[in-house]
């Protein structure tokens, strides 16, 4: 099967959606349809940009090249997996703890993948190194800021709770697991909920891409099997070490919870 290239007059079709859709919103009184302009040219910008980013970066075969472009992806999702929460702790400490959380969830996961099921080679090279790791870095972002959001407003909501099994006794792990482990779980819901579903309410992107590009649907199914179990893996960790760093920061030596080492959002004006 030859792979599906999108032509000019393709594109112009998928603009003429988005227009529609943003007169849509106008007749329908939304106000969405500002947002919706602006996200979609952002997007095709972003993209095109990345598109020749990659294009370079994979024609030049450098190693150099493929560790910089990384560098620089984590350094992104660190600070967007920091900047989503509703309270912070201080700014060096929130992003550390993000930042940390998401680069160690990714980075266990890509080399598993790289030595294991991919085995390109070189296993670094940057056409396999950088897709791959562009996907579960974003699945481990979201894990991440939304294990951190959850504990870091449990523990706002339920201080004098927390206060009072330690004043009864109890060490910092039994006070605040529960909502340690509410936090994973909730980090972890979208990414369960997308593999319950994978294959009979909806095709995955990564498999469809394959299809479309060309590949037996069977191989696709494997492909996508491998990815899915690699998406949940790093997702787990990252959100399992946000949720556990971010719970230990609250705390001090003698398990006392810190609270003021917390900073509420600032609101926009």
């Amino acid at each position: 099967m030859t792979p599906i290239v999108l032509t000019t007059g393709d594109m112009l079709v998928a603009a003429a959606l988005i227009a529609i859709g943003s007169a849509l919103s106008f007749l329908l009184s939304l106000g969405l349809q500002r947002v919706l302009l602006v996200s979609a040219v952002r997007m095709a910008v972003q993209l095109a940009l990345v598109g020749s980013v990659l294009l370079f970066v994979f024609g030049h075969a450098s190693v150099w090249l493929t560790i910089g472009l990384l560098a620089f992806m984590f350094t992104a999702a660190a600070r967007e997996a920091g900047s989503r929460q509703q309270v912070r702790l201080g700014l060096w400490w929130h992003f550390g703890i993000a930042g940390a959380s998401t680069v160690t969830g990714t980075v266990i996961v890509v080399l598993i993948g790289l030595l294991t099921g991919l085995q390109p080679h070189p296993w670094y090279v940057a056409r396999t190194a950088i897709p791959l790791t562009g996907l579960l870095l974003g699945n481990v972002m979201n894990a991440t800021s939304l294990s951190m959001n959850t504990l870091l407003s449990a523990i706002t909501r339920e201080r004098q709770a927390i206060e009072a099994r330690i004043i009864l006794g109890a060490t910092r792990a039994q006070a605040m697991n529960g909502l340690i482990r509410q936090a994973i779980r909730t980090a972890l819901l979208p990414t369960l909920n997308q593999m319950a579903a994978a294959g009979i309410i909806t095709m995955p992107g990564i498999m469809t891409g394959q299809i479309l590009a060309g590949m037996n649907p069977l191989a696709a199914s494997r492909y996508q099997v491998l990815l899915m179990s690699l998406i949940v893996s790093g997702n787990l960790i990252g959100a399992t070490a946000a949720a556990h760093l971010a719970a230990w920061r609250l705390t001090d030596s003698r398990g006392r919870l810190r609270l003021e080492r917390l900073l509420p959002r600032l609101q926009k004006g």
